[in-house]
């Protein structure tokens, strides 16, 4: 049995896409390794990012480590797949020759066709790599907004949402295999249905699917905030298995960078949006993304921007220093004027203002009573999340591990006995 070496790189929809391509290897007989420490395989296969630079140079870095690997005997093939490959097909297939074959961001199945193998895309069987209890769900592909700075829709085209019928049929798959957390991803889950149904969906969607027996917790990822449907929070109010937590990517707060951007919001708006949230949602959670560097932005817009954070307090927040990516309307129209030494102290800046907040928000929930569940052992301790966390990117729950009776997958109830910047140690009060 031959084995492949297959590494996947970037998001969690990239992941999504590489659990349904390792199903239909090993329904052809390949035995498959995900992202392994050491290449051992005869096949390698590199599902790509082409977002932003860095992730675009660690992509090229792997792919180059393989085909020196080829190089050296050590492997029959290497292929390559993804966002990448989707962006710079032509120029890549002349610059690193040891790759076999280079597919794209929805071709990828043609691999199967390549090694000869049967193939079946309408399965929605996966292999999953995360953790027995939890998993991606992809609700649709593609964008139809067009930010300024944003290469997505360059690379995976119109949004193009799933019937609705095929989602639900994968989460009862899901629950099948044990997964009891269902994290609902798209580049914009918002405008779910409007290419399918002439609709907004995302509320109906996520209110069948909470129907679904064995479905204990539906995290949101990835919502834009223009028109944002106001009926998803009421879903999310009124079903207790649908988490308080949404990740809405706000960028900015000024309204003349977001003009810039063309984000089709304004400050007025954004706000108004934040404020109905927490009304709607008592006690939910908001990850968001800032923008710092952005072309023509001054001075007193970053000022807005920091007292905006300080004001909103979001519980989660990540930002980054604008980089130019080519093709997209700010590369094309705009010019990248904030020297990068001043985006970074900008950035630095706004991470250390949003570190003190995360810190606040984290010390106030000592003394509460949660319900939590466990992901893994590591060291001295059980690691967990509360329905606030969303695997990798927020913070966890650590558990002493001599406490007795926990079981990883397991949600349990527990009180919060201590917290750290980030992270949060607990009791379990039952098993």
């Amino acid at each position: 049995m031959k084995r492949v070496d297959f590494v996947t790189l970037g998001c969690s929809k990239n992941l999504v896409d590489s659990e349904r391509l390792i199903a239909m290897l090993e329904a052809g007989g390949y035995a498959v390794e995900h992202d392994p420490e050491t290449c051992e395989g005869d096949i390698a296969v590199v599902n790509t990012c082409g977002f932003i630079g860095d992730a675009k140079e660690e992509s090229i870095n792997t792919i180059l480590e393989f085909a020196q690997t080829k190089t050296e005997g050590r492997l029959e093939r290497l292929y390559v797949m993804g966002c990448l490959s989707q962006r710079y097909l032509e120029e890549l297939k002349g610059e690193i020759p040891e790759v076999d074959r280079w597919f794209g961001k929805f071709d990828y199945a043609d691999l199967l066709d390549e090694l000869g193998k049967l193939r079946n895309e309408e399965d929605t069987r996966r292999h999953l790599t995360t953790p027995r209890h939890y998993a991606y769900l992809k609700i649709s592909e593609g964008c139809d907004r067009h930010c300024g700075y944003c290469a997505i829709p360059i690379i995976t085209g119109r949004h193009v949402s799933r019937p609705m019928e095929e989602i639900l049929d994968e989460v009862r798959w899901l629950v099948e295999q044990g997964v009891t957390e269902i994290q609902v991803i798209a580049q914009e889950l918002t405008y779910y249905g409007i290419d399918l149904y002439k609709k907004r969906c995302i509320a109906e969607l996520i209110d069948r699917m909470a129907d679904i027996e064995g479905v204990r917790w539906i995290r949101l990822h990835y919502a834009y905030p223009t028109d944002f449907p106001m009926e998803l929070l009421d879903v999310m109010a009124r079903r207790e298995n649908v988490c308080k937590y949404i990740d809405i990517a706000l960028q900015h707060i000024s309204t003349n960078v977001l003009r810039n951007m063309r984000r089709n919001i304004d400050s007025t708006k954004t706000r108004e949006l934040i404020t109905a949230m927490r009304e709607k949602v008592p006690g939910i959670h908001l990850r968001t993304t800032m923008m710092v560097g952005y072309p023509g932005e001054t001075d007193a817009d970053f000022d807005e921007l920091m007292a905006f954070v300080r004001e909103a307090r979001f519980e989660r927040l990540g930002a980054f220093a604008y980089s130019e990516e080519e093709g997209t309307y700010s590369a094309e129209r705009l010019t990248d004027d904030v020297p990068d030494d001043v985006k970074q102290a900008r950035l630095g800046k706004l991470m250390r203002v949003q570190q003190a907040i995360s810190a606040e928000i984290q010390a106030e929930k000592v003394g509460r009573e949660m319900e939590i569940v466990i992901d893994r052992e590591e060291g001295d301790y059980y690691v967990g999340r509360t329905e606030f966390d969303s695997p990798e990117v927020d913070p966890e729950v650590l558990v002493e591990r001599k406490t007795p009776g926990i079981e990883i997958g397991k949600h349990y109830r527990a009180i919060v006995t201590g917290a750290e910047e980030f992270d949060l140690y607990a009791k379990i009060l039952r098993t």
